[in-house]
């Protein structure tokens, strides 16, 4: 019994079991529970909102908390029927310290914590802003956050080689534009790491205006660096973006794959039972082999008259 009810938790928490239909409802509305919850972290700092609907906002807060932590508990329970992590207490902390299992544990932290810390309320308004990371729990049932993760983790030398070149280029600019900016601006160009700051919004080709060169040398550094950036940062989204496409392909093809197997299949049942059913009929008669052969004349030979 034991046993029967762990493993109907877990396929009705698992996120890859939509055939279920339990499942889906399930996962359906822990969905708009998220979107809820964010949209009340979002609309609670209106003021007028605030004042106006704060008890039925902590009311919400309290419910959404308790269903989290249900489900977070559950998981916990659950996680060693998977077989990644098999084991009482070292399969659950290797599911403890997975992507999503973190982030279900940040999303009910910051409810907690003041209980059970003593914290400086600053500090309880800066970790009440962590209740956003709810926002990522949608990635367990969205296959395009999926997708995502598993292009980041496949393409991460290529992201990590253009995260390199990029700081190598805000160094190198930063310090160029220090020594071409310094004389001229010191207030602004003070040291190579307050150069920074320019160098990230040139890379990025933001370009605020608050900071901006305005010698002949600077000027022509700050145009090389503007459109360096532009290459530069279009090289990771290129890397993304055809990768979503490889993926997509994938996805495609594993589709197609399923469906051409599923139709073998089908068309071999069909060839079994179109041959046994050949095999059933007698060629002589066209009739079945199981059927009765009905008896011709009687079923006693009559006795020959002397």
């Amino acid at each position: 019994m034991y046993r029967e009810f762990k493993q109907a938790v877990y396929d009705v928490l698992d996120d890859n079991n939509q055939a279920y239909k339990v499942s889906r409802v399930v996962n359906y509305c822990l969905i708009v529970l998220i979107v809820l919850n964010v949209a009340s972290v979002i609309f609670e700092t209106v003021q007028s909102f605030y004042d106006r609907y704060w008890a039925l906002i902590t009311l919400f807060e309290i419910f959404s908390v308790e269903i989290f932590t249900v489900e977070y508990v559950a998981r916990l329970w659950v996680c060693t029927l998977d077989d990644r992590y098999k084991g009482a207490v070292k399969g659950r902390l290797r599911y403890m310290v997975s992507p999503l299992a973190l982030i279900d544990l940040m999303a009910i932290l910051p409810f907690y914590l003041p209980f059970l810390v003593a914290l400086d309320l600053r500090f309880i308004r800066a970790l009440r802003l962590l209740r956003l990371l709810r926002v990522f729990k949608l990635s367990r049932y969205s296959d395009s956050m999926s997708m995502l993760g598993r292009i980041i983790k496949s393409r991460r030398e290529d992201l990590l080689i253009t995260i390199f070149i990029i700081a190598i280029a805000l160094i190198i600019s930063s310090s160029c534009m220090y020594y071409a900016e310094h004389e001229a601006q010191p207030e602004k160009f003070d040291s190579i790491p307050s150069a920074m700051y320019w160098g990230v919004i040139t890379l990025a080709t933001v370009g605020y205006g608050d900071i901006y060169p305005v010698t002949p040398l600077g000027k022509i550094f700050s145009a090389v660096i503007a459109l360096a950036g532009v290459a530069m940062f279009a090289l990771p989204a290129g890397i993304i973006g055809s990768s979503f496409i490889e993926e997509r392909q994938k996805v495609r093809d594993k589709a197609m794959e399923k469906e051409i197997e599923i139709e073998v299949e089908q068309r071999l049942e069909a060839d079994i039972e179109k041959a046994l059913e050949q095999d059933d009929i007698c060629p002589h008669c066209g009739k079945s082999r199981h059927e009765p052969v009905a008896r011709k004349g009687p079923a006693v030979a009559p006795r020959i008259k002397k």
